[in-house]
Formats: structure tokens, C-alpha cells, sequence
């Protein structure tokens, strides 16, 4: 199964959680796979070392005479593979720009992959550029973080009225996974009034796991680990060992 985990407005926990979700389920005995398609690469740098990096997501797209295995790095997870990022990856759309299979790259890239995972994570960036539209068209299912803050759903319509257009023709097999409510500060009126109104739209589409503030999830990338490396008992660990068996209950 391919989850994409999209929400073009930045800073919701997309990247914490395609860390620390893909982490869980290999950490379940899934062989899984994680492609990072954000320039910034933060998914990539909690895995692994830069310097030992040549190509990646980038090269993926556009080195088409080589197989696409040639840019999978094992990580230090057992079970858990990853296609970096690198910030070449930011000149990528203008470089797909005219061509007639540009929507479909990484589909058709991934297909030669596929059956080597039993899951493949995308972590997309923060826009809802031919990037992630080649996520959407490749996926079966995407993920949208949301954090419990004011402004939560600003901007879901128009990722919501994207996924709407690549289902009605270049992937009618795209179905919403779940919605995941990020950042909750169990302290605040405001996080849980949140809350309660994303239930209220996405109903059961809503993940039952909640993935509360932590300092331990926002410290554990600078240490280039995932929550269960760097921190295996706290609530984020638990958190997102949590949500990792809501999502395989759900494929």
C-alpha cells in the first residue's frame, strides 16, 4: 500500500509524522519504505547521514536509464528503507514542467519497487505543486495531518478539491485514509474545540490517536532518530505506536 501524507499548509507535523509512523510500522515487521519528496529533506536527515547521499528523490524523477532501487538507502531501522531528499529536489518542477508523463513519474517509477514493500510512505511538501500531485497519482491513500490550533482547517478544501481531481481521472483508486489531529495541548480549551470540529467534519475518517505537543517529538530529529531511537517511552512513542495500528487496520 502507498500512503501519501500531504497538507500543503507547513509546520501541521507532516514530517514528524512520516518519520515516526513509517518507524513504527517497520518497527511492527512491515517492510516499509519511506520516499521523501520535500526539499527541505527533514525526514531524510533523521535517517541518514548526508555525506553518504548520492541521489536521491531528485534523480528518482529524472535518471530514468537507472533502475529505481538505485536510490534506496537502508536507514538505521531495521525494515525501513528511504528514498531521500536533497535540496536539488526544489528545482524538480520546473524541470518536469511540458512533459507528457509528468504526473506520472513516480508511479510509474515506484511500480518497479513495489512489490519489494509491504507499505511506502511519501512525505510531501507544503504545496500542492506537480510534486504532490505525482504522490497523489501514485497512492492508494493519503493522510492529512492537522494541527489543533485556530487556523486548523484553513486550506483542507483545496487539498480536499485536488484529491477530488486526480480521483475523477488520473487515479480513481485515491481514497482519504484518515485525518490526524497533531499538536493538541490536552491544557487548552482551544485544542480540544478544535478537535471536536475536525470530528465533526471528517467524522470516522478521523484517526482515534491524537498526537499531543511533546518536546521529546520535536527534539528527536535533531538527534537524527525517530521518537522510538530517542525517546522509546514517551507519550509520542506511544502515540505513534498507536496510530501505526490504526493505519494497518485501515489498508
Amino acid at each position: 500500500m502507498i500512503i501519501v501524507i500531504a497538507n500543503q499548509k507547513g509546520g501541521v507535523g507532516k514530517t514528524t509524522t512520516a518519520i515516526n509512523l513509517s518507524a513504527a510500522c517497520a518497527l511492527q515487521g512491515k517492510k516499509t519504505l519511506l520516499i521523501d519528496l520535500d526539499p527541505q529533506s527533514n525526514s531524510s536527515m533523521s535517517f541518514v547521514e548526508p555525506d553518504r547521499v548520492n541521489g536521491g528523490a531528485y534523480e528518482l524523477f529524472t535518471e530514468l536509464d537507472k533502475p529505481a532501487d538505485s536510490f534506496i538507502y537502508k536507514t538505521n531501522v531495521e525494515k525501513l528503507d528511504l528514498v531521500p531528499a536533497r535540496i536539488n529536489l526544489a528545482k524538480l518542477e520546473a524541470k518536469l514542467i511540458g512533459d507528457f508523463d509528468a504526473a506520472f513519474r513516480l508511479r510509474d517509477r515506484i511500480e518497479q519497487i513495489r512489490s519489494d514493500y509491504d507499505l511506502i510512505f511519501i512525505d510531501t511538501p507544503p504545496t500542492l505543486g506537480m510534486i504532490t500531485v505525482n504522490a497523489l497519482v501514485a497512492a492508494n491513500y493519503v493522510m492529512i495531518p492537522i494541527q489543533s490550533s485556530y487556523f486548523a482547517l484553513e486550506g483542507t478544501d483545496d487539498l480536499l478539491e485536488t484529491i477530488e481531481k486526480v480521483r475523477s481521472r488520473p487515479n480513481p483508486e485515491l481514497n482519504l485514509l484518515g485525518v490526524l489531529v497533531t499538536m493538541f495541548d490536552r491544557r487548552t480549551a482551544l485544542s480540544k474545540d478544535v478537535e471536536s470540529h475536525i470530528r465533526k467534519v471528517f467524522g470516522k475518517k478521523t484517526f482515534n490517536t491524537i498526537i499531543t505537543r511533546s518536546v521529546r517529538l520535536e527534539e528527536s530529529p535533531a538527534h537524527k532518530k525517530s521518537i522510538f531511537a530517542y525517546a522509546p517511552k514517551s507519550s509520542g512513542a506511544v502515540e505513534y505506536q498507536s496510530l501505526s495500528k490504526e493505519v494497518l487496520k485501515r489498508v
